[in-house]
């Protein structure tokens, strides 16, 4: 499965954002400038979220002209913003082709979690998620990805907003590995020092599992996994995340225990709880044997109704019995909080609509 279509054309003016370090090494490169003028245009860009060259003061008039002729400074625009009743926000941000994605701020307490979408829309198809009900239009370039950072960041200041964006997510709109060029790049704007400086213990990227590639994201050691899981067995999981089929669950399985991992380190196995679908106790018990041997944690979610979506979420008293038995079998499990529901900024909630549709 492929779906590496690029979002801008080929006479489009050049996002400087869309190179990461190591692209921006070799621009430098390329215009006979010192390897440290790298380091500066990021740190410029990112850490500072300038809109022009002209703010880049310590790099030379000569260079700011050398770079003013081949590209620009497009961030994500923020066009909409809504808050929740808990303090989550959700903001619609518009690329510069129009095309938009939902990306959400989730408080914590000191700080908020970022959840970062990857794809205008997602081709996994899954029931019960918002957004696979938009179809697929197109790959977000890194500059776009990491953007949304920036753009939520510069907004908490607009606002007076004290806390810091201090964990990432990968977890909105999109399959993040079958953007995986794009996204990696963006991972390592995340982590370097002289952009977004994040720690890798503080990304974590979920994905359904797409074979090939799960294990190329293991052996960038650029962030933590999450496996969107949500079903003990093939044919259910194929009934419910058709995308996700080709990915047969027992090779993802294999694939998993030998994925590398730091000594304390575990999967984050996460499972929606769907009334009458996939939270029986017979299924906890197959969730059971199916994690058997695989060094993982499990996030139990509440589901998050969205438009038209069929299912409802499991009774308290079903989710305390199966998150219950996962214990009793010494498995760590968390019932992860629903934050944003009331704004549809929830888990599977995500679905981009202009202010005309909204």
């Amino acid at each position: 499965m492929h779906y590496e279509i690029s979002g801008k054309g080929e006479d489009s003016i050049k996002n400087i954002l869309d190179l990461d370090p190591v692209g921006a090494a070799g621009l430098m490169e390329s215009l006979g400038e010192p390897a440290y003028r790298a380091d500066q245009v990021m740190k410029w860009i990112w850490a500072g979220g300038v809109t022009s060259f002209e703010f880049m003061t310590n790099v030379s008039k000569a260079l700011r002209s050398k770079l003013g002729l081949e590209y620009r400074i497009f961030h994500p625009r923020v066009s909409r913003a809504e808050t929740s009743t808990d303090g989550t926000v959700k903001f619609l941000m518009t690329m510069d082709d129009e095309k938009v994605v939902e990306t959400v701020l989730i408080p914590a307490g000191t700080h908020y979690t970022q959840c970062l979408s990857t794809q205008v829309g997602c081709p996994m198809g899954c029931r019960f998620c918002s957004t696979g009900k938009m179809g697929f239009e197109r790959n977000l370039t890194c500059g776009e990805i990491a953007g949304q950072v920036v753009s939520a960041v510069r907004f908490l200041k607009d606002q007076g907003d004290p806390l810091a964006v201090s964990n990432l997510v990968i977890m909105g709109m999109g399959e993040p590995l079958l953007n995986w060029t794009e996204v990696q790049k963006a991972l390592n704007i995340f982590r370097h020092a002289q952009a977004l400086n994040f720690s890798r213990r503080r990304i974590t990227l979920s994905t359904v599992g797409v074979r090939g590639r799960l294990m190329d994201f293991g052996r960038s050691n650029l962030a933590l996994p999450a496996i969107s899981l949500h079903a003990p067995d093939q044919s259910l999981r194929k009934s419910l995340m058709p995308g996700a089929a080709e990915y047969e669950l027992g090779a993802l399985m294999d694939d998993l225990k030998s994925y590398p991992l730091a000594p304390r380190e575990r999967i984050t196995m996460e499972y929606v709880m769907l009334k009458g679908v996939n939270d029986s106790p017979s299924q906890a018990r197959d969730l059971v044997r199916l994690l058997s041997g695989l060094k993982c944690k499990i996030n139990l979610l509440r589901y998050n109704p969205g438009e038209g979506a069929g299912f409802k979420c499991s009774s308290e008293e079903s989710i305390a019995a199966f998150q219950d038995y996962l214990r009793s079998k010494d498995f760590t499990v968390m019932l992860r909080k629903s934050m944003g529901a009331d704004i549809h900024a929830a888990c599977g909630q995500l679905k981009a609509r202009c202010s005309s549709e909204s």
